[in-house]
This record gives C-alpha cells, structure tokens and sequence, in this order.
C-alpha cells in the first residue's frame, strides 16, 4: 500500500491521519503521497538507469501542477497531448527539451505553442498531421524534431480493450509497414526533422512480454530504416507499465527492464537516446479519493452505499469496469487490511458503492464485501492516483474535489475545491458574437 497505511485501524497517509484530514478540508478530495511519487519514480530510473533514458511523465494521468512540479525537480520530462498540458509542463518549471507531445488531433494553436516552446519532439500520428506541422513550421521559420508513431502490432493484454493502442487498426499512429514509406516520403524535410521513432502500446501492460515483442520489432524497423539512409537519433518506447490495482498485480520496475535494457543498450552505446513516458505506474498508487458514506439503502437483495462522490470524480469502474479496492478509513485493528485485494475475514457485508450521479452506472464498486457502514463513514478508494481527477467532470453541475499532497506530517491543498459559483461563472455573462456582414 506504498506510503498509506493502517496505525491502530486509522488509516494514514505518510504521517497524516486521513480522518482528521477530511474532517478540516472536507469529502470529496483526492489525496497524494509525495514520498510515494518520488519514490516510484526513483525506482523507475534506477531499473533503466543503463539506458540513461528520458523519462517523459505522462501527464494526462495526473496533472496537477505541484505533482509536476515535484518531479521535474526529480529529473523528469513531461509526456503531453493537448496545449493545456504543453501551458502545464511550462509552469511546472519543465525543460521543455525534454517535453514529446502526443495525440491524434494536434490543433494548429497547439502547434505553433509547441514551436514557440521548443519542444523535443512531435510524436507524428499519421502524413496530414506532419505535413500541416512541418508547413506551419515553415511559415514560422522554425525547425522541429519529430518521432513518427509506429504500431507494431502486438497484442499489450491490457486489462480492457479501450486501452490497447498498438495494434494496426488503431487510430494512433501508422502501421509498422508504412513506417519506411513514410520516412522515404518525408525522411528530408528541412523544418520538421523526422529522426525518431516512438510507440505507445497500451496501457497497463502487465506483463514483460508485449513490451520485448514490440521493441524488437521498432528495432528491425530503425535497423531498415538506417539502412536507407536515415539517422535515427531516439527511439521512444512509451509507457504503460502496470500499477497495483490489486495486490503484487504487476512486475517491479526491475523485471521489465531485465528484459527490455539488454535490447535498446546497443542502440543507446552506439549514440542514441532512449525515452520512457510512464504515467499510472508513478502515480496510480500515490494517491487515494477520500468519501463519506450519506445514506444506507436497501434495495430488494442488495445494499448501497450511496457515497458524495462517484463516477463524475472517478469514471474508472464505469468506463472501464476497473477494479479500486476500497475500505473504510477508521476500523477496527482487526480490520485493518494489509494489502489491496478481496479480502476474506468475519464481519464484512456485501453491498454496492454508488454516488450521487443520476445514472445507473454511477459506481464505484459493486457487489463488494466490507465492514458494516453507516451514515458519515469515511471511505478510501485505493489507487486513484492516476485517471482519477483528471477525468473529473461537472456532470449534473457537481463541482469538482480538492487535491492534497501531503509530505511527511504536512498537508498542502494543491487545488481548492470548486464552488457553485464557479460553475455559473462563465454563462453569467452572454454577449452577441459579432458576425460582420
């Protein structure tokens, strides 16, 4: 469970009692473990540190500023896919050298904020979306580095098919054997410099396996490519290494590098450069979403606890019918669990999590066992760390929770939690669009 733990059956995060917490900052909030974040990331860079990779954070999957912030003073760089995220990693006090920038639909306002940036790379999507840069470049004066986004067609056996990305029918990316079409078609364009290869095969990824099918397959690609007279400086293998949604879920750090340094290591001695974009697996389980239980229902052979948050906060377990183990944050010692996963002890009840959303797939688990819960009872959902309130939404005009980082014994709201009159704020005021003749 990382840096959140059980002291007496009250649950902390590092030193800080999550209920006397709650009590001052209020339900729902999302809560970060700084020692956690450092943590998995220092470990990350340990395992590959042979490679003496770049490693991009996946911004998307948690993005706030104080987090970015604590890791690139840690080293990193910043994996992004929209200009917001490009406006996050400049604050957050990124080298923007170090900053890829994803995503099929690059706008061109994002494009020229990226060529003002000078960022590191445009990780190409298809041959519109090189052509429009490299000419947007090119009317700016400007050169740029891109990293054309190869599928490599391999199965990621992620836990649910809306995030496998690699095959050849995805919309990322170009299949493996346009890749060499590609380069021979735009290999020479003097403003937008293809000299670099990335791939992004899905995510979580837990096994090793995928990941060595995938590499080995870009390194005969980069192998051809060279041969045709193309200089290959980087290859990008992307991220989507697992995070422990249930207990000893993925391998260690240690395990996928074993296999996949020894395979990049000859390109990287012979002066190439090797990027990394990890996101939930830095911060999935860094962070916990803290709710209070408001009523108990019954309801023909089941119970609900109706919780104040749901999937307007948490769209996981609906979108994806992702698994987050949940427990409430005050139990007896007996009760104190010791690892994330089903557990099996005398006492628990059956019941469904819900919210507040009216949808009946607002839930946060179903069918899951847990100690007797009443009306103000604190729950912690585990693992929220990663696509959690960054997938945040004002659905039925629900505003949206606080964020804590907590270090140590000290606790910092790093976003307040928003009011009602902010979500009025911008329809307060309509004015005529003037349209000219």
């Amino acid at each position: 469970m990382d840096h959140f733990h059980y002291d007496d059956g009250r649950l902390l995060c590092e030193q800080v009692d999550l209920e006397k917490l709650a009590d001052r900052v209020g339900t729902p909030t999302y809560i970060y473990s700084r020692a956690t974040l450092e943590d998995h990331y220092d470990r990350l860079a340990e395992a590959f540190a042979p490679l003496e990779p770049v490693i991009c954070y996946a911004v998307k999957s948690c993005d706030n500023l104080s987090i970015l912030a604590l890791l690139t003073h840690r080293g990193a760089g910043m994996d992004v896919v929209s200009g917001g995220e490009i406006l996050r990693a400049r604050a957050a006090g990124a080298d923007m050298s170090k900053v890829v920038y994803a995503g099929v639909g690059k706008t061109d306002d994002e494009i020229d904020l990226a060529l003002d940036e000078k960022i590191g790379y445009f990780n190409i999507e298809s041959e519109a979306e090189f052509d429009n840069i490299a000419d947007i470049a090119r009317r700016k004066g400007a050169t740029a580095r891109a990293a054309l986004r190869i599928n490599p067609d391999v199965d990621p056996r992620t836990a649910h098919v809306k995030t496998t990305t690699g095959r050849k029918e995805s919309k990322f990316g170009v299949d493996i054997e346009r890749a060499r079409r590609f380069f021979a078609a735009r290999g020479g364009d003097e403003h937008l410099r293809l000299c670099a290869v990335h791939m992004h095969i899905g995510s979580p990824v837990y096994q090793v396996e995928p990941y060595v099918h995938a590499t080995k397959r870009m390194l005969t690609l980069v192998e051809q490519l060279q041969g045709e007279g193309h200089h290959i400086e980087a290859i990008d293998i992307g991220g989507g290494f697992g995070a422990d949604y249930q207990t000893d879920q993925t391998p260690a750090y240690a395990d996928y590098a074993r296999q996949i340094v020894p395979l990049l290591k000859p390109f990287k001695d012979g002066g190439g450069q090797v990027f990394i974009e990890p996101g939930r697996t830095i911060s999935a389980n860094a962070g916990i979403l803290l709710t209070r239980v408001l009523y108990i229902k019954e309801g023909g052979s089941k119970t609900f606890a109706i919780v104040d948050t749901g999937m307007h906060h948490l769209l996981r377990p609906t979108l994806y019918e992702a698994f987050h183990f949940i427990w409430p944050a005050k139990v007896e010692p007996a009760m104190a669990p010791s690892s994330r996963g089903e557990l099996d002890m005398p006492g628990l009840t059956k019941v469904d999590v819900v919210g507040p959303i009216c949808e009946t797939g607002d839930y946060l688990a179903l069918g899951r066992k847990l100690p007797p819960l009443k009306r103000g009872d604190l729950l912690a959902v585990f693992a929220a760390g990663a696509y959690g309130r960054v997938m945040a939404s004002n659905y039925n005009s629900m505003p949206r929770p606080a964020e804590v980082l907590i270090h140590g014994d000290e606790a910092n709201l790093v976003r307040r939690r928003e009011t009602w009159d902010e979500l009025l704020a911008p329809e307060t005021n309509p004015h005529p669009v003037p349209l000219g003749s």
